[in-house]
């Protein structure tokens, strides 16, 4: 089993859109895939049209320690989902007197061996839940948009996930770094994108995701890229990066 946080403490950079079509793209391989969205604003539940007003729990009722993560997923097609709700924007607070409170994600997933991934969608900050999301999973990929200010605060997100390595989880790493919303005919973008693979590297996935209208449009018909256009720009790169994530770059 392979857990993976999806990060960028910015939002808007395609973060919610990367783990829901890479988790899309892996299922479509034979993978069996469960999606965790830990952000408060819940666009990834959203976006499945999964309406939190009618789910007795989620993952807010994990974190509380009120439910088990079974009880919580629920299917969506060929992959499964923990939705999250809005309930979650108060969890920083109700759980900061937590025993071990950095842990709760990781010891509720523990359990859940019938999943070849788990995809965490992190919310944007680098607050408890966040932090969770690192404890709870082996590797991070951090989603940058490919734009001029697309480095700006990645320090302090690397920072962070030092300081879980030694305190929390000695097994994480970051696993690779994805470009969005990437123009080919913008020098702008290209010169970002030759930056961040100069600085990073190998780290940096072969596959960029091509800014795409399809990959705009999906969310708002409740599909992923590839029940909404499987012959768009947007399909095709998120198909090539889930088999890079699957063949171990």
């Amino acid at each position: 089993m392979k857990k993976i946080a999806f990060t960028n403490q910015k939002g808007g950079v395609g973060k919610t859109t990367s783990t829901v079509n890479v988790g899309a793209g892996l299922s479509l391989m034979g993978k069996k895939v469960l999606l965790i969205d830990l952000d408060p604003q819940a666009n990834l539940t959203y976006s499945l049209k999964m309406r939190t007003s009618r789910l007795d729990k989620t993952v807010y009722s994990v974190l509380k320690g009120e439910a088990d993560a079974r009880d919580v997923i629920v299917p969506h097609g060929d992959f499964d989902l923990m939705p999250a709700s809005l309930e979650l924007s108060g969890a920083e607070l109700e759980l900061a007197n937590e025993p071990a409170r950095e842990c709760l994600l990781r010891d509720a997933i523990d359990v859940l061996y019938e999943y070849d991934y788990i995809l965490v969608d992190c919310p944007p900050n680098l607050g408890l839940l966040t932090l969770n999301a690192f404890t709870a999973v082996e590797e991070v990929i951090i989603v940058l948009q490919s734009e001029y200010l697309a480095l700006h605060g990645l320090s302090k997100l690397m920072n962070v996930i030092e300081v879980v390595q030694k305190r929390l989880n000695s097994n994480l790493e970051v696993r690779g770094i994805i470009c969005t919303l990437y123009d080919n005919r913008k020098n702008l973008n290209r010169e970002v994108v030759g930056h961040i693979r100069e600085h990073f590297g190998s780290k940096v996935f072969e596959t960029v995701i091509r800014d795409n209208v399809a990959l705009a449009e999906a969310p708002s018909h409740h599909k992923t890229i590839f029940e909404y256009d499987d012959g768009s720009h947007g399909a095709e790169d998120y198909l090539k990066l889930a088999r890079e994530i699957r063949n171990g770059y």
